[in-house]
């Protein structure tokens, strides 16, 4: 179920639902009742319920178990001022009025909670108990008419059935709050999990976007996988027991367990989720990898047909660890790149030699190259005969040949590149890396 919790105005950001419901879209985290599909306990948009919330408010005003609070800011602050100056916590119920003004609508209201020590099963982090201290007379419904979200999403979950409430550990301090209500309230509170937090790399400090973590959709727009996103996350302080680290989401959901979820905080290790979606990749059909890439080649290879992007793209697909790393890749293969000398002369072995004995080289792998058909068999055989015509390393003579046709750092395996590029084009860029020289 997809509920927007909205009943905090100030703190809306313009297109926030929609970057929600995206991110859980592309995730496959699809949902089945709530926003934009509906279900029972319609609306799922906290704003358009706010007659609801109004309705218990009353009820709990009624029965005197909630009241008006006719404290203004001004004298409030005065309040905490006085608490902190003499070195104790400040706790609204030490001033409760005596006679509460009749609720007009226009002030706020505070729910009346009686102190006393909590204990409760966590899911997770077992037996929790927790002091009085942490009960107080909160705010519910706000002077602008707005619930706070202390009290409504107690109430939705009541009236729309959820049966289990995941919480971050910070939480914790709020769950004797929640229970004092559903209390109040009569319910029975739903089944609690807090689970560990999520660290930054280094695990001393949690994850958070004021420290650079990066928005869940600009993974997707980097070309990381879904399915490898959710591994990712899914194992971050959970484990199964054994030492796979590679899971499908249909493995995840057979396999997870709440009391397999770690209690101290996991590390978002962005060197992993790299890893890790490079795994994913790998494990993609030729096919679906290439239907996925659609919006990441170079522009260069826009002319090109399919059938000979999807032969650069099985070549690649070993080396490839997001997708938006195709332009890199593979733009040599859709167009001819300008002589880089610096690819030879920053060279450890290349750089030894002079520009007369490179030449030399070219000129013998040319003419080895011209009587070749192009077939993979035959490209290995002749460049393995290359290597015994010249007397070199395939160090030298490979990379010689490779930054001749490339005029790339880096490329697949030498053979199956220049099939993939075909006769033409690789005589053309030896010649033009001849006339450099």
């Amino acid at each position: 179920m997809l509920r927007i919790e909205d009943t905090d105005q100030k703190r809306e950001v313009p297109g926030s639902v929609q970057i929600i419901k995206d991110t859980l879209l592309w995730l496959g985290l699809n949902w089945d009742e709530g926003i934009d599909v509906g279900g029972p306990y319609a609306p799922y948009v906290q704003s358009e319920r706010l007659d609801i919330y109004k309705k218990y408010v009353q009820e709990l005003i009624d029965k005197g178990l909630a009241y008006a609070d006719p404290t203004s800011e001004e004298q409030l602050n005065k309040l905490r001022q006085k608490a902190q100056d003499e070195k104790r916590p400040f706790i609204y119920r030490d001033h409760r009025p005596e006679n509460p003004p009749k609720w007009d609508g226009s002030q706020p209201v505070r729910i009346k909670l009686e102190p006393k020590e909590w204990s409760w099963d966590d899911a997770v982090m077992g037996k929790m108990t927790l002091g009085p201290e942490m009960i107080d007379d909160y705010i519910i419904l706000k002077a602008d008419g707005f619930p706070t979200y202390n009290f409504c999403h107690i109430i939705d979950d009541h009236l729309m059935k959820v049966t289990h409430v995941t919480r971050s550990q910070e939480f914790i301090s709020s769950v004797p709050k929640f229970l004092a209500t559903h209390e109040v309230l009569g319910w029975q509170s739903p089944i609690n999990l807090i689970l560990p937090q999520v660290m930054d790399e280094t695990g001393r400090a949690k994850l958070s976007k004021r420290k650079g973590a990066k928005p869940v959709l600009e993974y997707r727009d980097m070309g990381f996988l879904p399915e490898a996103m959710v591994n990712f996350m899914a194992t971050i302080g959970w484990n199964d027991g054994t030492e796979q680290e590679i899971y499908s989401v249909d493995e995840l959901i057979k396999k997870f367990r709440v009391d397999r979820i770690q209690k101290s905080g996991g590390n978002f290790d962005e060197k992993r989720l790299i890893w890790m979606n490079g795994v994913h990749i790998r494990q993609l059909k030729l096919d679906d990898l290439y239907a996925r890439s659609e919006t990441f080649w170079p522009k260069s290879a826009e002319k090109s047909k399919p059938e000979y992007r999807k032969k650069v793209l099985a070549l690649v697909q070993e080396r490839l660890k997001f997708l938006a790393e195709l332009p890199d890749l593979t733009s040599f293969f859709f167009e001819d790149l300008p002589v880089n000398k610096s690819l030879w002369q920053d060279n450890k072995l290349l750089s030894k030699l002079s520009a007369a004995n490179l030449k030399t080289l070219l000129i013998q792998a040319k003419s080895e190259l011209e009587q070749s058909d192009f077939t993979l068999n035959d490209l290995t055989k002749r460049l393995n005969s290359l290597l015994e015509q010249t007397g070199q390393k395939p160090a030298i003579l490979f990379s010689l040949i490779r930054i001749a046709t490339t005029q790339a750092p880096a490329s697949p395996s030498l053979a199956e590149t220049l099939e993939v590029l075909g006769r033409d084009v690789t005589l053309r860029r030896i010649d033009a890396m001849l006339d450099s020289l």
